[in-house]
């Protein structure tokens, strides 16, 4: 085996072990770090994207457009589908497992005595590459919230949250007005606050927050660029948009009707940021059908994958499914982590699919990973459908026997986990 691929594969799972290494949510250990590091957060241009679902997608916009003016971009993502290097990519290019090596074998212990988790190393791993690699702006995907996620140590240019529903209640609240709160721990004094669409409730949260933490006024991204006449196809998504007396025909490579909300959070981002990062409408009708994003109702022959992982996302994915109608039968491959509430999901997904296999991909923490014979049991008092074949392969290749068309749902780890087996690259 290659010295270089061992190592890499040694430290990484070295860092994964720090996953859950601590409950303690705060920013304190991630400024730790970063002091021992020089601080490379404070030398960086960044925006900053936060919300329960599509925040990746807004991150996928912004840095396309962001390279389109020919600028050096960092991002920063998570989780990955396949290997850690997806969650760190300047101008195209990911982190090359030397640098991770190297970076982890000097500080590894050192972030250790700090008690900093994995995600705060790989926080910490991300600014640092992007300061040394000189980039020109990065954007930055919020983990977990927003106040108290590692990521939240930076000033950006401008910080926007997509959207609010509930998930993670365990740790951001019960309601959706405590989880707004919480995800407007991003926005700071002076800089540009963004929102997509949300109910009320959510609103005026964080209108209140906002305000609390003397941030610029709240920017409606959906007001702001207004769509309009949406529609979904198997390509893409297409619609109007409208800004400042302007109208344009846009249409993004992303698939599903919230696409059209996600295209105005990053132009508003972007507009709010000022020059030279503005965007106007028409250039970005050139840049958007181009974006594309990994395991977002990605079509691969007769496979669907999508990393609907609570029920927002599992109603969004299901919307799609209505609007492309893809050949039937259409069997979904679930697995789902025991966290969420894979009840409600179960129950949105089963009235758009023909069966359902329930299945448990092999990279989810065993700590959070569901037990598929109580899903199997939930399905049947449900009258759901279903049947369980818990070796992911073998579940994928039932469905392929049995259905013209497999979906592949319910976590990152299951999409990414079937990635691998199908041989597909995010």
């Amino acid at each position: 085996m290659d010295s270089g691929l061992s190592d890499y594969r040694q430290v990484i799972a070295t860092l994964f072990a720090r996953t859950g290494g601590t409950s303690k949510y705060g920013l304190a250990r991630t400024l730790g770090l970063l002091e021992l590091l020089g601080n490379p957060h404070l030398r960086l241009r960044t925006f900053h994207v936060a919300g329960t679902n599509g925040k990746g997608s807004v991150v996928a916009r912004l840095y396309a457009l962001l390279r389109d003016k020919g600028m050096h971009v960092g991002r920063y993502t998570s989780p990955h589908l396949i290997d850690f290097r997806e969650r760190i990519v300047v101008d195209d290019q990911q982190i090359s497992e030397a640098y991770v090596v190297a970076f982890l074998s000097e500080w590894g212990l050192k972030a250790e005595k700090i008690g900093a988790t994995f995600f705060e190393i790989t926080t910490a791993l991300a600014f640092d590459y992007f300061a040394r690699k000189g980039v020109d702006v990065a954007v930055i995907e919020a983990g977990l919230g927003g106040r108290l996620d590692a990521t939240n140590v930076i000033t950006p240019l401008s910080a926007g949250i997509t959207s609010i529903s509930i998930d993670h209640s365990e740790i951001l609240g019960e309601t959706a007005a405590e989880i707004a709160r919480e995800k407007a721990g991003i926005f700071k004094a002076g800089v540009p606050s963004v929102i997509g669409p949300m109910d009320t409730e959510a609103r005026v949260a964080i209108y209140g927050t906002a305000s609390e933490h003397g941030a610029d006024a709240v920017v409606d991204a959906t007001r702001l660029y207004s769509t309009h006449d949406v529609s979904v196809s198997e390509n893409g998504t297409a619609f109007f948009i409208e800004h400042a007396g302007k109208r344009a025909s846009l249409t993004t490579g992303l698939i599903g009707v919230p696409q059209a909300a996600n295209s105005s959070v990053a132009l508003a981002m972007l507009w709010a940021a000022g020059s030279p990062y503005s965007t106007p409408i028409e250039d970005a009708a050139k840049v958007l059908p181009l974006v594309t994003l990994a395991g977002r109702f990605q079509r691969l022959g007769p496979y669907i994958l999508d990393v609907a992982h609570n029920p927002d996302g599992m109603r969004a994915l299901a919307r799609t499914l209505h609007e492309v109608n893809p050949p039937r039968p259409l069997a979904a491959v679930v697995g789902i982590l025991a966290d969420k509430n894979w009840r409600e999901m179960l129950d949105v997904l089963s009235e758009v699919v023909d069966e359902v296999i329930l299945t448990m991909p092999g990279s989810a923490p065993t700590d959070r990973a569901w037990k598929a014979a109580d899903a199997q049991a939930y399905a049947e008092q449900r009258g759901i459908h279903a049947r369980s074949e818990v070796d992911l392969a073998r579940a994928l290749e039932l469905a392929r026997s049995i259905a013209a068309t497999v979906l592949v749902t319910g976590s990152f780890h299951t999409v990414g986990d079937a990635m691998q087996i199908l041989g597909f690259e995010p």
